[in-house]
């Protein structure tokens, strides 16, 4: 189980919203692609470099259903940036859907050099459920999500082969259908300089206008510049301001995660 889930919700959870549904078996068309991934949702790089600018997370996307031998699979893909988050999520999920056979779940919650996973086959045999959702979500590259996948029993035992695919099939189907935004990885620089070396420090920054995400300037008694940089481009930034100051701007770099 993820987390310590309480079985009480509180009043205006989320219901189970748009729900899209497939045959069993059914194949995604390649959109753009891989496998039937949009573009940008798989990747061959499944784990961003720790200096890569910035990451992919997921938006909460719709309710995707597959029916395989007369159960019906429910995947569900949660945007989350905790344990907490993810639990109140499944817990959630649980009460709308008391009467389901089994709830089962995966959490990948970054930033992607140190990220946690969980998973839970949640009464399934081990390893046919939890693992192989979380397997879809690595594919897919995406961080800070849970993935839900709610099982109907139709009557008839799918295996423990038949339980992997079918768990991974309806968690690839949720993630191919949930709309994805970029959490971009960001240092700040703060500057401090005289009024002297202001114009040499605002023509560097005109120059470098793509490495910058934010900038705050304030000018009194001296100028003082935050700049939100992005973290590939600091470092480099950071010098070519003291070179075009010659060492008098004073640069201080500070994490912003």
């Amino acid at each position: 189980m993820i987390g310590d889930i309480s079985p009480g919700v509180k009043e205006g959870q989320k219901g189970l919203g748009p729900l899209v549904t497939r045959p069993a078996r059914d194949r995604v068309p390649v959109r753009g692609g891989f496998c039937g991934y949009p573009r940008g949702l798989m990747s061959t790089e499944n784990t961003p470099s720790p200096d890569a600018d910035y990451f992919e997370t997921v938006e909460d996307g719709p309710a995707v259903e597959i029916k395989i031998k007369g159960s019906r699979f429910i995947g569900e893909v949660f945007h989350a940036v905790s344990e907490k988050a993810a639990a109140a999520e499944l817990a959630a999920v649980r009460k709308r859907d008391y009467d389901a056979t089994h709830h089962c779940s995966a959490l990948r919650l970054g930033p992607p050099e140190s990220s946690l996973s969980r998973s839970d086959d949640d009464g399934e045999p081990s390893g046919t459920a939890g693992q192989p959702i979380l397997g879809a979500i690595e594919r897919a590259g995406v961080f800070d999500l849970l993935v839900v996948v709610t099982r109907y029993y139709g009557g008839t035992k799918l295996g423990t082969g038949g339980l992997v695919r079918a768990y991974a099939e309806a968690a690839r189907e949720a993630l191919a259908e949930t709309p994805l935004r970029k959490v971009w990885r960001e240092t700040r620089l703060d500057v401090r300089c005289e009024y002297g070396e202001l114009g040499a420090v605002e023509a560097v920054l005109a120059r470098n206008g793509d490495a910058l995400r934010g900038i705050e300037r304030r000018f009194e008694p001296n100028p003082e510049l935050a700049l939100r940089v992005l973290r590939s481009r600091a470092e480099a930034l950071a010098a070519t301001l003291v070179e075009a100051t010659a060492g008098r701007a004073q640069v201080e770099l500070k994490s912003c995660e």
